[in-house]
């Protein structure tokens, strides 16, 4: 037990010793973008870096960039560990215009990337309640959990269940507030759930 425990704390140390950590502040003083690098892998965060081009998507026409409460504009988080990657890629737009001509622009975009689903929150509205590629409104996987938007909330979704690109209405005193998000799960995210408690 003792030996384990001193290659154990050796390996950890091993690993710190390469370890390498990067800030970035904002005018304001707050941290932007942040960078950890270990030789085990790695934390990538950056904010109001990112645009709807970045995620694959055509920004909606006179749609400007709306900064969140926080007053980022967009995100960009990857975390890796080997074959093992998350990453999530966000940025949020308001417009003038109706919801309906937003959520019709946006469903003829996606469907670049196959069907295209219609959430009313983990609820399926319209005739197609899963996708060729088993994407569905829920977004459970397994037991691992992802939170896109609030129940009641209607988005759209494409792609596969491990690579999702994502459409949500946000809610907005006037004209239409939506967020772009790409989504990239780990490949074995369902396998690790399923056995882990």
């Amino acid at each position: 037990m003792r030996t384990t425990l001193t290659v154990a704390l050796l390996a950890l140390m091993t690993g710190m010793a390469g370890c390498h950590i990067s800030v970035d502040k904002s005018k304001d003083g707050d941290n932007k973008n942040v960078r950890i690098d270990t030789p085990l892998g790695g934390l990538h965060v950056r904010s109001d870096d990112t645009s709807a081009a970045d995620l694959g998507l055509p920004v909606y026409p006179g749609a400007q960039i709306s900064p969140d409460s926080d007053g980022d504009k967009s995100a960009d988080v990857h975390l890796g560990f080997g074959k093992w990657q998350l990453r999530v890629k966000a940025v949020t737009y308001q417009t003038a215009d109706s919801q309906d001509k937003v959520v019709a622009f946006y469903k003829k975009a996606m469907a670049r990337y196959g069907d295209v689903l219609q959430c009313d929150g983990d609820k399926t509205v319209g005739a197609l309640t899963v996708t060729g590629e088993g994407l569905t409104c829920s977004e459970e996987h397994g037991k691992a959990h992802v939170n896109i938007s609030d129940s009641g909330d209607l988005n759209l979704k494409a792609g596969s269940r491990h690579h999702q690109h994502i459409f949500a209405l946000k809610k907005s005193s006037s004209g239409t507030r939506f967020a772009l998000v790409e989504l990239q799960l780990p490949e074995d995210l369902d396998r690790n759930s399923d056995t882990s408690d």
